[in-house]
């Protein structure tokens, strides 16, 4: 697959105001600067799209992307964790990703990013088994490969793997990505472009 075309569709804070449901979504998520921005910007070639921080939490809406002219979008959420904001506003947060997540008809995969350069942390075990108890289909995206060895992140990836092992049958693919030198882009993309062509032979989105 390539990207010809991505563009800025809107922000809001209700799934309920999202763009209609007909096309195919991919949504993006994992804790406050893990590297979201960054990672849509190196899948679809253009550094501006998504706005990027090295500040917590910057992130804070539903933010959704046309992907060449409405074949996909892809979905900006709020990350979790760490971030500068009162107990309200995270709680706030979390009930508008979680609705987003558990009601979003078109929603086709969550890419949930970890942090390449460190072993498994809690509040992402905990966010990936959330997903598998409601069903919410997902990837599982290592980024800031660039920034550490591979044996380092293969090391931490096998922890990872170890870790939900504990509680998994089967785990969901991994992905091995850099926003610097583009790594995995090919793969990702590939990756959604497959389960789009799935649905579109299997199903039919509401």
């Amino acid at each position: 697959m390539q990207v010809k075309e991505a563009e800025f569709v809107i922000s809001n804070t209700d799934y309920q105001k999202c763009p209609k449901t007909d096309i195919p979504e991919f949504a993006f998520i994992g804790r406050s600067n893990v590297g979201k921005s960054s990672l849509i910007n190196m899948l679809c070639g253009d550094r501006t799209l998504a706005k990027t921080s090295s500040q917590p939490g910057k992130t804070q809406c539903i933010n959704h992307f046309s992907i060449n002219k409405g074949e996909m979008y892809w979905v900006d959420l709020p990350g979790y964790g760490y971030a500068r904001i009162s107990k309200e506003a995270r709680a706030k947060w979390q009930k508008m990703t979680y609705d987003y997540l558990l009601f979003r008809e078109n929603l086709a995969c969550v890419f949930v990013l970890v942090d390449g350069r460190h072993e498994p942390q809690k509040s992402d075990v905990a966010f990936i088994n959330w997903l598998g108890e409601h069903g919410v289909p997902f990837a599982i995206v290592a980024t800031k490969a660039d920034k550490t060895s591979l044996n380092g992140v293969q090391h931490n990836l096998a922890a990872l793997r170890r870790t939900l092992s504990a509680t998994w049958e089967s785990l969901p693919p991994v992905f091995l990505t850099s926003a610097l030198n583009a790594t995995g882009q090919k793969e990702l993309l590939d990756y959604m472009a497959g389960i789009v062509k799935a649905l579109q032979e299997g199903q039919r989105l509401n």
